[in-house]
């Protein structure tokens, strides 16, 4: 049994947590030591199943595909190629890029090449029909759909929230402009720390009935946590990454239009995609769809919007997202304003993307437990890739999958 350590604690590997092996779920009825609970479903090993069955766990509402077929996906295989590539992480360690996906507890990735898929792989209970939690990759998908609203004139993004959500006055949203929401530019008193069961990011989630404790008497709905939140610091003038922001943008954006964010998925992107199978988004106790971190979705139709944004927003002749919106993300570059200890040292940050600045000038949208959505440009590649790693952290996985797609874009490019 192959173990590896994080943080000081050993973890059994991507091969001996596979769900399958251990039986997670199976059985008529489910055994007791085998079932998994709302209130564990994130605990490792469990969390390999629950990643790719969210829907059995929390409420959530469906993001419909539409009626039409599914759009193609053409297929290049390069699987033999792909596999063998050698690299070295950032810790000087040489991998091999199949036994890298064991080794960073990958679910699934598709990686496309000029919109071709040349590599397709699924790992442990995700299968291609399956779809499987985001995290906060929905962030990248919210902010788009912000940002096209932008362009479009739906929306002015230089106006402060309390114009489009009175709801929020005296709040630390009162006088914070839609724009520096979009780019987490806010001063909030409110801390992102996923360990620290105090932390403003678990109260939020416990607002939104996420493994609420016995007795728990806090917010009852987001709105309800979202009134609480108050300014520290000045708006504008540092990037500081808080989940609670997509939700404001998300609530502006369901405001002006009429339609959720759910709602505003299927109308903007997936049937307009022509994806293959319905996603979902986890509701809050009020049946409100949240938006920074729950969509889950399949491994292709991810990689969809990825090639999307490749393509600066056309889709089969249609420009689905103004090309001016993927242009605003790549030119941005507002690494001064990442402080000390901010994540993803190195990168820009802008409606909800980041920015890598890399040798492909690739920008990407991320989310805890290793999943990611790499758009690189220059290397005329995407690569979806969906996870369920035992951190939700990324200093784990960084030093390896970043170092692997760089080796991946240059190996297409060549």
């Amino acid at each position: 049994m192959g173990v590896l350590e994080f943080n000081g604690v050993c973890y059994v590997d991507g091969h001996a947590s596979d769900p399958g092996e251990l039986g997670w779920m199976r059985g008529a009825p489910v055994p007791a030591d085998k079932h998994i609970t709302f209130d564990r479903c994130l605990d490792f090993p469990q969390i390999r199943w629950s990643l790719s069955h969210m829907r059995e766990l929390a409420a959530s509402v469906n993001v419909w595909r539409g009626r039409g077929g599914p759009s193609p996906l053409e297929r290049s295989d390069r699987a033999a190629d792909i596999e063998a590539l050698t690299f070295a992480d950032l810790n000087g360690r040489t991998h091999r890029f199949d036994d890298a996906l064991y080794d960073t507890y990958t679910d699934g990735i598709v990686v496309l090449h000029r919109g071709r898929i040349v590599y397709e792989r699924y790992f442990g209970a995700l299968e291609p029909q399956l779809p499987h939690a985001c995290f906060s990759v929905t962030k990248s998908y919210a902010g788009t759909l912000a940002a096209a609203f932008v362009r479009e004139g739906v929306l002015d993004d230089k106006k402060a929230i309390r114009h489009y959500l009175p709801e929020l006055r005296g709040t630390a949203w009162e006088d914070a402009t839609l724009r520096q929401v979009m780019d987490m530019q806010t001063g909030l008193a409110h801390s992102e720390d996923y360990v620290d069961e105090n932390s403003g990011v678990n109260a939020y989630a416990r607002a939104c009935g996420w493994q609420r404790p016995v007795g728990y008497d806090g917010p009852q709905t987001m709105c309800d946590y979202l009134r609480t939140v108050r300014k520290e610091g000045a708006h504008g003038e540092a990037f500081a990454y808080k989940t609670v922001n997509t939700e404001v943008m998300a609530w502006v954006m369901a405001r002006v239009t009429g339609r959720s964010f759910a709602q505003l998925l299927h109308e903007r992107l997936w049937a307009a995609l022509g994806c293959e199978e319905d996603a979902y988004v986890r509701v809050d106790p009020a049946g409100m769809p949240t938006a920074g971190s729950s969509l889950t979705a399949t491994l292709r139709d991810v990689a969809r919007f990825g090639e999307l944004m490749r393509r600066e927003g056309e889709w089969n002749g249609k420009q689905l997202i103004p090309a001016s919106v993927v242009h605003d993300v790549q030119k941005c570059d507002n690494r001064a304003q990442f402080g000390k200890g901010a994540p993803w040292p190195g990168s820009s940050y802008r409606s909800m993307w980041w920015v890598t600045h890399d040798e492909f000038d690739a920008f990407e949208a991320r989310g805890i437990h290793g999943q990611r959505l790499y758009v690189a440009p220059k290397a005329e590649m995407v690569v979806a890739r969906l996870a369920s790693h035992p951190l939700a952290g990324a200093n784990s996985i960084e030093p390896i999958t970043g170092t692997q797609l760089l080796a991946l874009g240059r190996m297409l490019r060549t």
